[in-house]
């Protein structure tokens, strides 16, 4: 099964990941990182690997793995 690694420490919490995803297996956590921001956080749904998340964060925070 697919799995996607967030580095929730570097994300500056744009949600466009949120956004992209098809199968909606990302949200927007509740808690403040380092930086002072909400980071995107993975909710271990079905996960299609379809690198879309990944290929849309400006700070290369999402690793999708297959």
């Amino acid at each position: 099964m697919p799995m996607i690694a967030i580095n929730e420490d570097r994300c500056k919490g744009c949600s466009l990941c949120v956004r992209v995803c098809p199968t909606h297996v990302i949200e927007m956590g509740k808690q403040l990182n380092v930086k002072g921001f909400y980071s995107a956080v993975y909710t271990g749904g079905k996960c299609t690997a379809c690198k879309a998340c990944a290929l849309i964060c400006p700070d290369i925070c999402i690793e999708v793995f297959r």
